[in-house]
């Protein structure tokens, strides 16, 4: 009268799941340098917390007397699990099993994953290797295929859409990806691309061949143009450093937009004062200085968690601390166009902001921006476009925004320190410098008719430059309450932490008033 035969049957279908493509298969995943995607759960969650839903969910064959003969699982395994003790849902494709195609995916199990995470309001991570629920032309005539075509559609993207609005979302390219997997990916506000172990494409090289282009994976999407290009934030060397990264990123947000940005630690003085600060930036506004180094003086230490550094890369983007609080980082770096704003740029700095209000996250913004990049190739890339939807992007957000001008603020691109309609929560070091566009640049078009007219254009030039330079002080501004405080770099960090204590009960959970867009 027990249950137990059932019991039984259902081990042994779990078994039979928990062997994914079989035997030859796996070996070959690991061949090619790759983890299974049973592995990757494993060592990404802590240790024995996952949780699985539809274990058993996949293809059955049974003998004439009605009797299961095999169980092929679906390829994409989902569940609940935690991260540093927190709930989260993970999913992950099983490239073993018909390489992630549409033909061996339940994609109720994918739309399943991504409401959960919605209405339980859990982080999503989502380990991509494969089509990732994409389609393939073989299910059209394959046993038990369709026998049909039909229109597209994205079953369950409303979620996708949705869970940009409302929870974290993590997208691991984990292997070749292509079609709605690589849109999955990018999907999330962090992605992440195993240097020589992930591409990704809107086709592989098969369906590129047929338009002339005859190039391999790695040449067609490999991490060396996803991650210069924005599709995808940053690269690693394995899948570990991958699954690291993943964990670290989540630490810095809440579960859901809902709750607020946990403090994290406070092991680091917040009165700290770094003495060589007085001198970090050059007097010659021609010399360039690292900002990085800056960063790490001024927020907690080794709590700076930069993201998308190979991109857009005259704008520095990470999540840090400042006395344990979450904060959003924005830092100029002089090293690439001396810190103007190309359209690489500005679309970098919408996607973060958008990160930024969607979580709760007060901003701090480091700023020595010269204005937009000018030129020829500017203009063909749409510069000013990208540049008004950033500008128009940081006049929309309602989180907390301390602007630190560390030199350079000039033009439209300079503007876009900070909303200027807000109260001004902001300080100038002594190296600032301001204007509608840089004396060097300006004088010229300014006094071209003078400078033409002149028997000495080059003495007359000087005389000019002396003259105007010595009402550029950041002195004559203060002045006037043009910039509000001028500050010993020295004491920068001690207010910056003052800030994020101010900040800290402004902050309310809730959905923003715009989310993430891919």
């Amino acid at each position: 009268m027990s249950w137990k035969p059932e019991i039984e049957e259902l081990r042994r279908r779990e078994a039979m799941a928990h062997e994914m493509g079989g035997t030859e298969k796996v070996a070959r995943q690991r061949e090619r340098g790759k983890l299974t995607v049973r592995e990757r759960i494993d060592r990404l969650l802590d240790p024995g917390s996952l949780h699985e839903i539809g274990t058993i969910a996949g293809l059955a064959s049974y003998h004439e007397d009605g009797t299961l003969q095999q169980l092929r699982a679906s390829n994409y395994i989902f569940g609940r699990g935690r991260i540093d003790g927190r709930p989260i849902v993970i999913t992950g494709d099983d490239f073993t099993v018909r390489g992630g195609a549409a033909d061996a995916a339940i994609i109720t199990k994918q739309i399943a994953a991504e409401q959960m995470a919605n209405e339980l309001r859990l982080p999503m991570l989502r380990l991509i290797d494969g089509t990732g629920g994409g389609g393939s032309v073989k299910s059209l005539e394959s046993k038990g295929g369709m026998g049909r075509t039909y229109v597209p559609a994205n079953p369950g993207w409303e979620w996708v859409v949705s869970n940009l609005a409302s929870v974290p979302v993590v997208g691991l390219a984990l292997g070749p990806v292509a079609g709605l997997g690589a849109a999955r990916v990018v999907s999330s506000h962090y992605s992440l691309m195993v240097k020589g172990l992930s591409q990704i494409f809107v086709a592989g090289p098969p369906v590129v061949a047929r338009v002339g282009e005859d190039v391999d994976r790695e040449a067609l999407g490999g991490s060396a143009i996803h991650t210069r290009n924005g599709v995808i934030d940053d690269e690693v060397r394995d899948e570990d450093e991958a699954f690291e990264r993943a964990r670290r990123f989540l630490s810095y947000l809440p579960s859901s937009v809902f709750e607020l940005p946990p403090r994290g630690p406070r092991e680091d003085d917040a009165k700290r004062r770094e003495e060589w600060l007085i001198d970090a930036i050059p007097r010659d506004a021609r010399k360039v200085y690292k900002m990085r180094p800056i960063l790490e003086a001024l927020l907690d230490r080794d709590s700076f968690f930069e993201i998308g550094r190979l991109h857009g890369r005259s704008i520095i983007t990470g999540l840090a601390r400042l006395d344990g609080w979450p904060v959003a980082v924005l830092a100029s770096d002089p090293y690439f166009y001396g810190g103007g704003w190309t359209a690489n740029t500005a679309h970098k700095v919408t996607r973060f902001v958008e990160l930024a209000e969607t979580f709760h996250l007060p901003v701090v913004h480091f700023v020595d921006n010269p204005g937009f990049v000018i030129g020829q190739a500017a203009e063909k890339a749409g510069t000013i476009r990208h540049g008004a939807r950033a500008l128009a992007t940081i006049y929309q957000a309602t989180v907390p925004w301390c602007s630190i001008l560390v030199r350079k603020v000039f033009g439209v691109a300079g503007a876009a320190h900070m909303n200027h309609t807000r109260f001004h929560y902001r300080y100038a070091w002594p190296s600032g410098d301001w204007g509608s566009l840089p004396i060097a640049g300006g004088l010229e078009a300014a006094y071209k008719a003078e400078l033409e007219a002149s028997d000495d254009p080059e003495r007359l030039r000087t005389e000019i430059e002396g003259r105007l330079n010595a009402v550029r002080s950041p002195f004559r501004t203060a002045e006037v309450f043009w910039v509000e405080e001028l500050i010993d770099p020295r004491d920068t960090r001690p207010l910056l932490c003052e800030f994020a204590e101010l900040a800290a009960p402004l902050r309310e959970p809730g959905r923003a008033h715009f989310g993430t867009r891919p």
